[in-house]
């Protein structure tokens, strides 16, 4: 197993990083009436996941810290999903696409709500 040295070390990371640039170059299609709604709030949410992965690994001291950035991040992710149903609702993205991003957004649940549980493999401890 490869040593972790940094939150981008994460597959999780690695996951929610590439879905926030996959949304970002999907949004560039959305309606110019949608610049300062939809488009805006799926760019900000889908980047605020791995932006939330790194706040939480600069916590790992601290398991209530850490624990919370990481809950964050997987609202964040919740957000992203709910805001791809709408962007597919009306009919920004395709069927396709909007079932490969869920998936994605999907699987970075599961591995955020793995970590919430087990906390313990991540955190920092003191030899004290």
């Amino acid at each position: 197993m490869a040593t972790i040295r940094s939150a981008k070390d994460l597959i999780v990371y690695k996951q929610a990083y590439k879905l926030a640039m996959d949304v970002y170059e999907m949004s560039k299609r959305f309606p110019v009436e949608e610049r300062y709604v939809l488009t805006s709030q799926i760019r900000r949410s889908s980047r605020s996941i791995s932006m939330n992965l790194r706040e939480a690994w600069a916590k790992r001291r601290y398991h209530a810290h850490f624990v919370s950035k990481l809950t964050d991040g997987d609202g964040e992710n919740s957000e992203t999903d709910t805001s791809l149903d709408f962007a597919h609702d009306c009919k920004y993205i395709t069927k396709d696409e909007h079932r490969e991003l869920t998936e994605i957004c999907a699987e970075i649940g599961r591995m955020l709500g793995s970590m919430i549980d087990h906390p313990e493999k991540f955190l920092l401890t003191s030899d004290l």
